[in-house]
């Protein structure tokens, strides 16, 4: 069972964080700003790729870890989106949620996001651009092509774990990393995102968010599920109206 839990809180601005030793708040993007957070930790230390934010989001701090952070288990979340102690609860989990968990799997992730009425493929493709899932697919079966029929699989299912929100023991940790990054940095090489609005230049966000569950059932790796909160309002009317353009051919980005 891991002995140091570290879960980074990924922040790009100065935000209430919870309190508890295991919560580390990252401030991302650093090299990209000016001043830095006071209190937080830059993820432009050591080794890094903190100036690729705008495309990564989260994943820099991710990346900062992997490559400077010493700890037994090491998770993800957002600086105002954590996981709960229980399903529709306001309580943030603390470390001992995180130790009993781990006491079980290896890996903790969000309760799945259903779409119902949308795979991920059509989900995807409504709310950003075909052609990010097209290169990812043809850098899989060029790279890896043992994860092509979970990756095929995944984007038919109504599913998925999202949010890029885990916490995973380290050597599992360690693994994911290695597996990832190498696949979005060649994604990134490919992708002509020129034509792409802010929101949608965060593609190696989003692809990353769909490759977990291909790599975790790939690899027949257990997880716990655990809810997820956010301190702020879900605006689920505005969503849903999002929803429907999106399903009617509207881009809303």
């Amino acid at each position: 069972m891991a002995q140091q839990i570290r879960i980074l809180i990924a922040c790009h601005k100065q935000y209430p964080v919870p309190d508890g030793a295991c919560y580390l708040p990252v401030e991302v993007g650093a090299a990209l700003h000016e001043k830095s957070i006071p209190g937080f930790t830059p993820d432009n230390s050591g080794d890094n790729i903190s100036g690729k934010n705008k495309s990564y989001c989260e994943l820099t701090a991710l990346y900062w870890a992997w490559k400077n952070l010493d700890a037994d288990a090491i998770g993800l979340v957002h600086y105002r989106r954590y996981f709960a102690k229980k399903r529709f609860s306001r309580e943030v989990a603390d470390e001992a949620d995180y130790r009993q968990a781990l006491e079980k799997t290896p890996v903790i992730v969000p309760v799945k996001r259903h779409y119902w009425i949308e795979t991920n493929y059509s989900q995807y493709v409504h709310a950003h651009h075909e052609q990010d899932l097209t290169v990812t697919r043809a850098v899989l079966s060029e790279r890896c092509p043992e994860y092509l029929a979970a990756y095929d699989s995944e984007m038919q299912k109504r599913s998925g774990h999202r949010f890029n929100m885990f916490v995973m023991r380290r050597e599992i940790f360690d693994a994911w990393c290695a597996w990832l990054f190498p696949i979005l940095f060649e994604i990134e090489q490919r992708l002509d995102t020129s034509g792409y609005d802010a929101y949608n230049a965060r593609v190696c966000g989003f692809i990353a968010e769909r490759l977990l569950d291909v790599w975790l059932g790939t690899n027949q790796i257990a997880f716990t599920e655990m809810p997820v909160m956010n301190t702020e309002s879900q605006h689920w009317l505005r969503k849903g109206t999002t929803f429907l353009l999106r399903k009617l051919g509207v881009k809303t980005r």
